[in-house]
């Protein structure tokens, strides 16, 4: 096949949908695809989603790409969001929902784990902050609670080993992927005993590890038809969404680091060694066999603006309305600080029980007041993770910036007199799709150079705004600590019998 021909297509299966873009072998994107689906929260602190129709969003993606895209498909390269638990049976037809990342019911458990004197090897071993969101705490969860169902699975694996298998009928995960269980040595590339034994599970009730570049080209006859395929089309196994969107924004060297805002958010570093932090758990995982993509993740964003667009405004869809509410408010909302922890928080205060707060209220503050102070939180947790990396990795002088919300002025504006740092924000379609058509590019045309980051806009951060927010920024770290005890007793109160 001539260089020339056909196209690429990066797929990037995220919590909320799935996002499908198709380039040429330099890169370079040709049209988008998105297909939506629910996340289930059946109780407190449950959040599930039924893999059969993230499956089906996965075959209208790529059928709607290859409608949109001149030619014929020379590969697929996939991306996924991480920490996600599926348990099946020998078929792969799964026993029980998806767990998802932001599932916290297995918080005690995480508690214990990290209390407990071996919770910082588990950390160093594995590269995976000890959380509920870890497939690690899940699976103790599932042991105790699901004991039957348990026993009963084949596997344990992720929505992206769930899709891979109805490819190609075989169970395998990607090292990106399996560093984000906190079941997988980072370092030597295999699934730990140490923690395998934590969680009750022996190596061969999960996938087989491969690199990120790995590939196929026999998909099964009825995963062809159903995708409309030909059935030596070649797949690559791709990573994870967050290392995948390192990749796509070209944070490859050191000063420089990636903020992603989607449904969460999360700042991230690269390089070729882990960047510990026990304290703030710095994420340590694997773009490939010898990159490290180091940082850490917050759970709102996005869907902390989704709660406020619905709360506040009535409009689920109104950002635009959003964005023009909060743009003649003053840096620092005149004093009024939100903490944002609705769905609790990751990095780097890692608890489960925080809730969201507004503090500082005075007769002066109105609606614009509010939602602009909230959208100043997100950023203030965003800047929390980044003087953690700092600490641990060196000075960051540039931000590459993706996600939906880098269509906003306002809020990118926000973010940079928040951090007091440059902003690169890339025009790409989508940060993660783009890193898997990347991989693709490394796996099939190893000589083919990968594309540098496009041009971007640069946004300068302003001073005098950034010297306000540097007032504000430690009241905002203090009142976590103040406020902490209270909302665990809130926790306990709120949950339901």
């Amino acid at each position: 096949m001539g260089k020339n021909e056909g196209f690429l297509i990066g797929i990037d299966i995220g919590t909320g949908s799935i996002k499908a873009i198709s380039s040429d072998i330099h890169g370079t994107p040709s049209a988008i695809a998105r297909c939506a689906y629910p996340l289930d929260q059946p109780q407190q602190g449950f959040f599930e989603q039924d893999p059969e129709v993230i499956w089906q969003a996965f075959l209208l993606s790529i059928q709607q790409i290859t409608a949109k895209t001149p030619g014929k498909p020379i590969a697929v390269s996939l991306s996924s969001a991480m920490h996600s638990l599926i348990l099946v049976d020998e078929n792969g037809a799964p026993l029980y929902p998806m767990i998802t990342w932001a599932d916290v019911r297995s918080e005690e458990i995480a508690r214990r784990i990290m209390e407990s004197p071996e919770g910082e090897q588990i950390y160093r071993v594995t590269g995976t902050p000890i959380h509920p969101m870890s497939p690690l705490c899940k699976l103790i969860w599932l042991k105790k609670n699901q004991e039957d169902l348990f026993k009963e699975a084949h596997r344990f694996i992720s929505i992206k080993e769930y899709i891979w298998y109805k490819l190609f009928n075989c169970f395998e995960v990607d090292y990106s992927i399996a560093s984000g269980t906190g079941l997988f040595d980072i370092k030597t590339l295999s699934w730990s005993a140490e923690a395998c034994a934590l969680a009750g599970v022996h190596a061969s009730r999960l996938s087989v590890p491969v690199d990120t570049i790995y590939n196929r080209n026999r998909l099964t006859e009825q995963a062809a038809g159903l995708l409309k395929l030909p059935v030596d089309t070649v797949f690559v196994i791709g990573a994870s969404d967050g290392c995948c969107a390192s990749l796509g924004t070209g944070v490859l060297t050191p000063g420089t680091a990636a903020i992603t805002i989607g449904t969460s958010g999360a700042v991230r570093v690269t390089g070729s060694t882990p960047v510990y932090n026990y304290p703030g758990m710095t994420f340590n995982y694997l773009l490939n066999k010898d990159t490290f993509v180091s940082g850490g993740a917050i759970n709102n964003g996005g869907i902390a603006v989704d709660w406020l667009l619905k709360n506040f405004l009535g409009d689920p869809g109104g950002y635009q309305k959003l964005f023009d509410t909060i743009a003649l408010i003053p840096a620092g909302s005149d004093g009024l600080i939100s903490l944002p922890y609705l769905y609790g928080e990751r990095a780097p205060i890692w608890d489960a029980q925080s809730s969201g707060a507004y503090l500082n209220i005075r007769p002066e503050h109105n609606r614009s007041h509010f939602l602009r102070a909230a959208l100043e939180g997100v950023c203030y947790a965003l800047y929390n993770v980044l003087q953690c990396l700092e600490q641990s990795s060196g000075s960051i002088e540039q931000i590459h910036v993706s996600g939906g919300f880098t269509s906003s002025p306002v809020w990118m504006q926000i973010l940079a007199d928040v951090t007091g740092k440059r902003l690169l924000l890339l025009p790409t379609e989508d940060a993660s799709a783009t890193g898997a058509v990347y991989l693709a590019i490394a796996a099939l045309f190893p000589d083919t150079p990968l594309p540098a980051p496009g041009k971007g806009t640069i946004m300068q951060p302003d001073e005098k705004n950034h010297l306000i927010y540097a007032r504000y920024f430690p009241l905002f770290k203090k009142l976590y600590t103040d406020l902490k005890d209270s909302m665990h007793a809130f926790n306990q109160i709120n949950k339901k019998p």
